[in-house]
């Protein structure tokens, strides 16, 4: 993260931050884009295909992105705006997303919080308000950039719990040597802290740590990023440039969800690891990789391999060397010192909240089912909302997109005697038992919302992105 967000933070030449405003009303965006313009260097863009577009073009991230939810072709629903959210933080995870819409229902508002966007402004909005929390966000992403730093200083991990101590040794183990990692885990765990960590603490940390999200590009652009481009190699190719694995040099490569690579880039990803070759686009000179690559995927590989979505060769490749990162609702207390530091890192741009008796209780039986990432938005709402003042039950309730699931209770004696049966039983195999009974309760779902995957998501407890994947694994088709 700390590559990413000194690069979002990186002021244009013009000394100006960049900001994207992505809205399809015209009058919206060219008198948005007049009251900005002294402060920002804004872009706009009318809709998602054309966002993608834009951002390609540009040598610098924008630090702000202002988004309508309701975008052609759909400008009745929410869902390119959701999209939209997803994709601008799979390109650049340090970006601050506010929403500006005027599908400002609770549920749109708490959907686009959790996806990642850090602030909701329905429409119409004050002038005046929407550049006070503008350059709050840019307040707290000089913020992030510090403690970024700071983080891979002091070893980038908090916590005590033992599943945090055991993902530290095997950093520490992996660190230097010169073979690929794949690192594995759920949205949000850190998986990018992890990559880091693996590179500050080898021989490498003085080379280039870059990261690049596979699942952000089309095919053929991010094969023009990893691996580069001639010269007119394709239509808008005004000049030669460098890839990724050019630019990496002797340090490391981390590829974010790799799981999403096309079978056709999986073989060229495979002759790298293989022989270090690679050709630019356009070129029919090999150039030699020299850079250490890191992996990353929220998806279970395995089962995308027996799918036959990803290449068996390529897996056992990626995959020497493993590294499981676990969830926030497996590290215990972990996230109250999470917490604390959220809290103390965000206190410079606004008074901490407390929390309440009744709010430490409530928040000890919620998942994180967006992780590490969804407790620091989390921290930043609450410290925006409630400066300087105690939170409880009922305010971090409005904070939660997901109600929390009751505990499930020790087995009764009926139910030990089946699970003994299963066991003793020839053939059982776990994985296939387990996937069985998801596709069940995501059916079930599926069914008593009418096929309406955000009403899905929330019976089953996990966010409409997260689903939408589980649905194309098990080959169930959206209802």
């Amino acid at each position: 993260m700390a590559d990413d967000v000194a690069k979002a933070s990186r002021p244009l030449t013009n000394g100006k931050p960049g900001l994207i405003l992505i809205d399809d009303d015209p009058l919206i965006v060219e008198s948005l884009s007049f009251l900005l313009r002294e402060d920002y260097q804004v872009y706009t863009a009318a809709s998602r295909p054309y966002v993608k577009s834009l951002l390609l073009k540009l040598e610098v991230m924008p630090s702000l992105a202002l988004v309508d939810l309701g975008l052609p072709p759909t400008p009745h629903i929410p869902d390119e705006g959701f999209a939209l959210i997803s994709e601008l933080l799979g390109v650049n995870r340090s970006i601050k997303i506010l929403v500006l819409s005027g599908q400002s229902e609770r549920s749109n508002i708490q959907h686009a919080l959790t996806l990642g966007a850090v602030d909701f402004i329905p429409k119409p909005c004050d002038v005046l308000l929407l550049k006070a929390r503008l350059q709050h966000q840019l307040m707290i992403l000089d913020a992030e950039q510090h403690e970024a730093s700071a983080k891979v200083k002091e070893g980038g991990l908090l916590g005590q719990s033992p599943a945090v101590e055991t993902l530290r040794a095997l950093i520490a183990q992996f660190a230097d040597t010169p073979f690929p990692v794949l690192i594995e885990g759920e949205s949000g765990s850190g998986k990018e802290l992890v990559a880091q960590c693996l590179h500050h603490q080898s021989a490498r940390s003085k080379q280039p740590f870059l990261t690049i999200n596979c699942a952000a590009f089309t095919r053929e652009l991010l094969e023009a990023q990893l691996f580069g481009h001639a010269k007119g190699a394709f239509t808008g190719a005004a000049a030669a440039r460098p890839g990724f694995f050019e630019e990496a040099g002797e340090g490391s490569l981390f590829l974010d969800e790799v799981g999403d690579l096309s079978l056709e880039l999986q073989s060229k990803l495979l002759r790298v690891l293989e022989n270090g070759e690679y050709y630019r686009l356009g070129e029919t000179q090999p150039r030699v990789a020299k850079a250490r690559m890191i992996a990353a995927t929220n998806k279970d590989l395995r089962e995308e391999v027996r799918a036959g979505h990803f290449r068996q060769d390529l897996y056992h490749r990626l995959s020497v060397l493993t590294v499981n990162v676990p969830p926030l609702r497996e590290r215990g207390v972990d996230y109250l010192l999470l917490l604390d530091h959220f809290r103390q890192l965000y206190a410079p741009t606004v008074i901490p909240f407390s929390l309440s008796k009744a709010g430490e209780k409530y928040l000890e039986q919620y998942s994180f089912p967006g992780n590490v990432r969804e407790l620091r938005n989390i921290v930043i709402r609450l410290g925006a909302k409630y400066p300087g003042k105690r939170v409880g039950a009922e305010e971090l309730k409005g904070e939660l997109e997901f109600a929390l699931v009751e505990p499930i209770g020790p087995m009764n004696s009926d139910l030990d005697e089946t699970v003994e049966r299963e066991l003793l039983s020839s053939g059982f195999r776990l994985d296939e038992t387990l996937t069985e009974r998801e596709r069940r309760y995501i059916n079930a779902a599926l069914k008593l919302s009418d096929g309406n995957l955000s009403k899905a998501a929330k019976l089953l407890g996990i966010n409409r992105t997260t689903l939408y994947s589980k649905i194309q694994r098990l080959s169930l088709g959206e209802a």
